[in-house]
């Protein structure tokens, strides 16, 4: 619905007349006046409704339906999809644009791999008893010398080592060397994207030591852009080569990897300061396996709806919505972009809301832990985080509706927003997990069943969805947006937050079960 507006009064606004009085002052208005963006938001709030939102999850299906039955990042399915969207978008008035996105369609080592000690003694190690490659690895053949990053020998009793977790580990790395880095608490992929930034020329990870984590085992570290050659040594090899110093190996992978491209849909609204930018995003792919409509039709569809019906809202920040692409393989398509953004570019992003599944069959309400009140283990986001959950408490307070805590814990595309301390939030209704006996008194539904049983399965169709929690959800999707369109008051300016450290919020994709194990 186009929404045509007049000058008029700010004064006495009711929730019947917020979308019709003169927008164009509610930039001004919204600063001074209290309880106004509260007002604004909740009006958005009243346009969006599950029946328009369940109108563009019919069309995923069909889209799904005519192209192999599944909407996945480079197929025509997801094309399709992007298409649709985007046509959308443009027709409302929104400023559309794609970034590319790159993603590995398979790996080979196309020849034996080589680890070999040059100095100070010559020894051969022999691959799978002392060495594994790594899939994903780079190719190369580097001969340099070892250097050992912040290892923990002998090792403790339990897993405990932090070797390159952090960027600070590789402090006095001579770029160029190879690093050996002990197995322990955080990724491999985590410790070789510190290795590679450091100027390691290769890499080989050993086991930490611990009965069970001796020996060396195959593993996709689920990165192919390191471009270096990575192993993965038993911890015998790894104190073999630890000692003494300058011990200098000959190190080779000759690996392949075919990549494909896929994009990011981004749209900008009209309206706002273009130097504020409240960005709002949900994952518009599916797995291979099916038409994924709950897992993401729902966030997107969500997110599109909350776009049209804002497109002819005079906001005063700036909505930037993106469609990402590619998170099923990785967190790809939101990695990739705010990686290519300059930090100018980034400061610019006051928050990020996410909205990955909002309408899961025997659904529950979990709202990102900003302030990590739940205390779950992976901590808060950045600042502001807590200001976004606790906006979404208060639409659902109001509303009388519960809702839990659930951590960031990586699984979804806030990763690399919070990863560079952008403040972020949003809603998440469940997957594989399985509804407790009292999530269920809570939010209704079936207890001892997984909030989405077809998740990543043939079955997530357009009856793989709650409708109440799709209505309920797109209605917080569209409040949580326009609210934070007129009032960032709560927000740390982002210019501010650049100069503080970098969140070391975890990135790593677990949502769909790819990439490198948790150590």
């Amino acid at each position: 619905m186009r929404l045509r507006f007049r000058r008029g009064m700010v004064r006495g606004l009711t929730l019947a007349t917020a979308l019709a009085l003169p927008l164009a002052l509610a930039p001004t208005a919204s600063a001074s006046t209290p309880g106004l963006p509260d007002v604004l938001a909740n009006a958005v709030a009243h346009k969006v409704t599950g029946k328009n939102v369940n109108k563009h999850l019919q069309k995923f299906q069909e889209i799904a339906t005519a192209n192999g039955g599944n909407r996945a990042a480079g197929t025509p399915g997801y094309d399709a999809s992007l298409a649709y969207v985007q046509d959308k978008l443009r027709k409302a008035g929104y400023r559309t644009s794609t970034t590319d996105v790159q993603f590995p369609i398979s790996w080979e080592e196309l020849s034996p791999p080589v680890l070999e000690q040059t100095a100070p003694d010559a020894k051969t190690y022999v691959t799978p008893t002392d060495y594994v490659t790594v899939q994903s690895s780079g190719s190369g053949d580097v001969t340099a010398q070892i250097q050992v990053v912040d290892p923990v020998l002998p090792p403790t009793p339990t897993p405990s080592s932090t070797a390159g977790c952090e960027p600070e580990d590789f402090t006095g790395f001579v770029a160029g060397r190879i690093a050996l880095i002990q197995r322990g608490t955080c990724p491999f992929v985590q410790k070789a994207t510190n290795a590679k930034a450091a100027g390691a020329s290769g890499v080989i990870f050993f086991n930490e030591g611990q009965p069970g984590r001796t020996d060396p085992f195959v593993f996709d570290i689920g990165e192919w852009r390191f471009g270096i050659p990575i192993v993965f040594a038993s911890f015998a090899v790894g104190t073999d080569l630890a000692e003494p110093a300058g011990t200098t190996v000959r190190l080779k992978v000759d690996a392949k990897t075919t990549v494909g491209q896929t994009k990011n849909l981004i749209a900008d609204s009209r309206w706002g300061k273009s130097g504020e930018i409240v960005m709002v995003g949900a994952h518009l792919d599916s797995v291979p396996e099916g038409p994924g409509i709950n897992d993401n039709g729902s966030g997107s569809a969500a997110v599109l709806e909350t776009a049209l019906k804002m497109a002819y809202v005079p906001t005063k920040y700036k909505l930037r919505f993106a469609f990402w692409g590619a998170e099923e393989l990785g967190l790809l398509g939101s990695t990739q972009y705010v990686a290519e953004l300059s930090q100018a570019e980034q400061d610019k992003i006051r928050l990020y809301l996410n909205f990955d599944m909002v309408a899961s069959p025997n659904d529950a309400t979990f709202l990102y832990d900003g302030d990590d009140s739940d205390a779950e283990g992976a901590g808060p986001g950045p600042a502001g985080s807590a200001e976004i959950e606790k906006r979404l408490q208060a639409f659902y307070d109001k509303r009388n509706l519960p809702y839990e805590g659930t951590d960031f814990d990586g699984r979804s595309d806030y990763g690399p927003f919070i990863a560079n301390g952008i403040p972020s939030g949003g809603i998440f209704t469940g997957a594989e997990g399985i509804k407790t006996p009292e999530q269920a008194a809570k939010f209704g539904g079936t207890a001892g069943v997984a909030f989405d049983p077809c998740y990543h399965a043939a079955c997530d169709t357009i009856t793989n969805i709650s409708a109440a929690a799709l209505e309920r959800n797109s209605k917080a999707v569209a409040y949580t947006s326009a609210f934070f369109a007129f009032d960032l008051s709560t927000i740390p300016d982002r210019n501010a937050a650049a100069l503080m450290k970098k969140s070391g919020a975890p990135t790593g994709h677990s949502h769909s079960h790819h990439g490198a194990p948790a150590e």
